[in-house]
């Protein structure tokens, strides 16, 4: 598993930040029960950047906390099979890996996210990775049902790895 991370924010004040990206990454690939070798982009900025992006990729005029862009068109959310059918669009043939996609992340929503609902940076930083990589996964919340899978599945991940609601930042 390739997890790129890229730091445009500057200090970020959370221990161990790379780790714990890199823990939710791993375990949503679990949970989702991908078969592959992974390779995924995770960009770590500000509101200003991420507001420019989501105005260019979305026509969304505002900051978000995060947005992720999924390199695979799933039929069915969670279902990797018949990627194999298409190594060349869905793989990288140097290192054998699933293209999964790019996940950006704003610092400061998480700041700010962290505070307003009462819980560490760290969690709501595991949060946003386990909610991006569903959608990589091919996960959405656009309908009421939909979202209800999406946040019992988050919930699991994250609990799994033991981030819950009350985790302590050390």
């Amino acid at each position: 598993m390739s997890v790129n991370i890229e730091n445009e924010y500057g200090d970020i004040d959370i221990p161990d930040y790379e780790k714990v990206i890199m823990q939710i990454v791993d375990a949503s690939l679990e949970f989702v029960g991908c078969p592959y070798k992974c390779e995924v982009n995770v960009l770590l900025t500000d509101n200003n950047t991420i507001h420019e992006i989501n105005n260019q990729q979305r026509n969304i005029d505002r900051a978000t906390d995060v947005l992720s862009f999924p390199l695979i068109d799933y039929t069915i959310p969670g279902n990797f099979d018949g990627l194999e059918d298409s190594r060349c669009d869905y793989f990288d043939l140097t290192t054998d890996e699933l293209l999964l996609g790019d996940i950006v992340i704003s610092i400061d929503k998480v700041y700010e996210q962290a505070a307003e609902y009462n819980h560490s940076k760290t969690r709501e930083l595991a949060f946003l990775v386990a909610h991006s990589m569903l959608h990589l996964s091919g996960y959405d919340h656009m309908e009421d049902d939909e979202r209800k899978i999406m946040e019992d599945m988050q919930e699991k991940i994250l609990t799994r790895k033991g981030y819950t609601r009350d985790y302590e930042e050390s």
